[in-house]
């Protein structure tokens, strides 16, 4: 089978079945596995480089308005690849190519590709699909067992916080405009023996102000803005650190969204350890990816 994928998450996924050496093309932004940016891109970035938060924002705003994709498909690329399956998704068009779009070249492609729309919106949406790519792949037994190793890190995740207080939550996903995350993150922050006071659970992401986000009265406080790495989430705390001040929570920590939260994929039971970690520092085990959440010092947030 040769396999394209056009959304991140579904390229962890497909590697994490064992199909790397059948992914024949990738997304710009697919880097992980390492082995996945090897494959053939078949995107582009339209906006340009070194936009700050807010210029993003209303890049993004003004292209979906009109109707416009932040991402560039090489439809010629594509079809020179010859996929038999091509793997997308409809949750978010901000986040890849517009399912329409892919399914309207599919269909003229003479190598007839099936194509796979993902459109996760809670943890266990994201545990299915699993199974509908494992299905589609001939991968059946793999999935059964990615998903039996994934429910044990949830469990022992479950069993560790049963009964500690559950800290009051506020996971922002974007710092101008503010958004607070929604969709699997306040279920993610529920089973890490948190409460999240701001994201609705199965729910999109939503604009908030710096007002309602002081009203939730949040004792930790987690930037995770969508796409960044740890470093980059840390630099943009730090940016905002005079509202971040304002909220006078006990910690406020930035994390590796793009690796562990924005992605409806494998990892998020990686994220899901790292935010028991973050909340309950003292009774979780430090996963393997701790270094992933970089904790703003009481003088980053002083400074401001």
């Amino acid at each position: 089978m040769r396999i394209v994928s056009l959304v991140p998450h579904a390229t962890e996924l497909l590697f994490a079945l064992g199909l790397g050496d059948q992914v024949v093309g990738v997304t710009h932004e697919c880097d992980h596995p390492c082995e996945a940016q090897e494959c053939e891109r078949v995107t582009s970035d339209v906006l340009p480089a070194g936009l700050n938060a807010a210029e993003i924002d209303a890049a993004v705003r003004e292209r979906t308005l009109a109707g416009e994709a932040i991402y560039e498909l090489d439809a010629g690329r594509l079809a020179a690849l010859e996929p038999d399956l091509i793997v997308t998704q409809a949750l978010c068009p901000v986040c890849a190519v517009s399912y329409d779009e892919v399914a309207e070249l599919a269909a003229g492609m003479p190598s007839a590709p099936q194509v796979i729309a993902l459109d996760p919106h809670t943890l266990g949406e994201t545990l299915g699909e699993i199974r509908t790519v494992a299905e589609a792949t001939g991968r059946r037994e793999e999935g059964v067992e990615l998903l039996a190793a994934i429910a044990a890190r949830i469990d022992r995740v479950k069993l560790a916080v049963r009964g500690l207080d559950r800290p009051r939550v506020a996971a922002i996903e974007w710092l101008d405009p503010v958004f607070a995350a929604g969709h699997w993150t306040p279920e993610l922050i529920g089973l890490a023996g948190g409460e999240d006071v701001l994201g609705l659970a199965a729910e999109p992401s939503r604009t908030v102000d710096w007002q309602e986000v002081a009203a939730a009265r949040p004792e930790v406080v987690v930037v995770m803005p969508c796409g960044y790495d740890a470093a980059r989430a840390h630099a943009e705390a730090v940016a905002h650190a005079a509202p971040l001040a304002a909220l006078e929570a006990r910690l406020v920590v930035a994390v590796n969204a793009s690796a562990y939260y924005s992605r409806p994929g494998p990892r998020l039971v990686d994220g899901l350890e790292l935010m028991a970690h973050i909340l309950h520092p003292g009774i979780t085990p430090a996963p393997a990816v701790a270094s992933q959440a970089l904790r703003l010092a009481p003088a980053e947030l002083a400074a401001s």
